[in-house]
């Protein structure tokens, strides 16, 4: 066993929680929706071992199939799969950053009429007419001190605008 630290090795229980880590990774996979899983780039015998798992019912059928997707996982960089998972949970920098713009353009969009104008030259297609109303129902809502459900359904147009 000293052997193998001096060598330079990982030790046995080094390599067991890298590979736990590499099939909590894959469980992850298993359990994103069909959409959010075609978003991910994966190699292709990745993609079938997680399918698989998903048909998959009986506890110990699931379990080795999980542990052949940490083997699969091992030749991999798993990086990118799991920057990418990160991301569709809103954890990257990337995510974060398009949420805080958001979230300063609904504020400006409250706070000042010419910010409308701004938008609609920054997105053409968008519908100015719901935009519009979304506005006037989340900056009614605000000054008669109701909960801010339009400010919400606001934020949620503009995030889908963006997409």
């Amino acid at each position: 066993m000293e052997e193998d630290i001096e060598a330079g090795r990982p030790s046995k229980s080094q390599l067991k929680r890298e590979m736990h880590a590499l099939q909590d990774l894959g469980a992850e996979l298993v359990a994103l929706s069909q959409d959010q899983l075609d978003k991910i780039e994966m190699p292709e015998a990745l993609r079938d071992a997680v399918m698989d798992a998903r048909r998959f019912t009986k506890h110990e059928a699931r379990r080795r199939q999980m542990q052949y997707i940490g083997r699969i996982m091992r030749d991999l960089d798993t990086a990118p799969i799991a920057e990418q998972l990160a991301e569709l949970r809103g954890e990257s920098d990337a995510a974060k950053a398009v949420f805080h713009a958001l979230e300063r353009w609904r504020e400006r969009l409250l706070d000042d009429d010419d910010a409308l104008t701004e938008w609609l030259a920054r997105h053409p297609g968008g519908d100015a007419q719901q935009l519009r109303n979304l506005i006037r129902n989340a900056r009614r809502e605000a000054a008669e001190g109701r909960p801010p459900k339009s400010s919400r359904v606001l934020f949620r147009w503009l995030r889908d605008q963006e997409r």
